[in-house]
């Protein structure tokens, strides 16, 4: 398995989350909300990340977003 996270950005909590009563999930990155998952991709998302360990998690919140695939994020 290739090395993600070549800059050890995930051991940091970049990433964090927040699961509303209507079971919508608010992905913010440093503090600022970057996007919402509703629906199936929410139940998911919500399933997923409870098994997951820190790095995990910060790595699936990111693929999550969809916007931070291309290495120059700080």
């Amino acid at each position: 398995m290739p090395n993600i996270d070549k800059r050890n950005t995930f051991a940091e909590t970049v990433f964090t989350y927040q699961v509303s009563k209507d079971q919508r999930v608010f992905i913010a990155w440093h503090g600022k909300q970057v996007t919402i998952l509703k629906g199936k991709k929410a139940a998911q998302f919500i399933k997923k990340i409870e098994t997951l360990g820190h790095r995990e998690a910060q790595l699936l919140m990111a693929k999550a977003t969809g916007n931070f695939k291309r290495g120059n994020e700080r």
